[in-house]
């Protein structure tokens, strides 16, 4: 593993710290699905985690709901506990699992409690201002990497001993 150097402006997920930070940003995201604009604020949260690129999260009152179904996915994360998964449905599309959410987060990450958070490799688009994101290499961590960050990241195979 090689971390790159970050220039000006730019990001390294390697500065980010363990146990997780959660941030508030007043960029403009996006997330799109099936032609359809399901989610767009500017008060989202990122959970910045070392070696991770940043995971987004939505407040619920901004995103369509009527698109999003729970899932009976539930995984388990030692700093913000139990998650809940939700699948999308537009118009007979669907994606199955493609976001997420902390119903009771653990201490230290209430601030995303009521929020969600979505897979880009799992939906058509998602956005920070106006760059398209790029997922997170993998089936598991959903980090969103725009030009202002750099790894490498964690997610990818031969990644997880890292």
């Amino acid at each position: 593993m090689n971390r790159v150097q970050p220039q000006a402006g730019q990001e390294s997920v390697w500065d980010y710290p363990r146990p997780p930070r959660v941030e508030s940003t007043i960029s403009l995201i996006r997330v799109v699905f099936n032609d359809v604009e399901i989610a767009r604020t500017k008060e989202a949260f990122r959970v910045l985690e070392t070696s991770h690129p940043p995971a987004v999260y939505i407040p619920r009152a901004d995103v369509l709901l009527q698109y999003l179904h729970p899932s009976a996915r539930r995984t388990f994360c030692e700093f913000k506990g139990e998650a809940t998964y939700w699948s999308i449905n537009v118009n007979g599309r669907v994606s199955r699992d493609a976001a997420w959410s902390y119903r009771n987060p653990s201490p230290g990450f209430e601030q995303i409690r009521d929020h969600l958070a979505f897979y880009a490799s799992r939906v058509d688009a998602c956005y920070i201002d106006d760059e398209q994101v790029v997922a997170q290499e993998g089936d598991f961590y959903g980090g969103w990497i725009t030009s202002r960050i750099v790894g490498p990241f964690k997610g990818a195979p031969g990644t997880w001993g890292w």
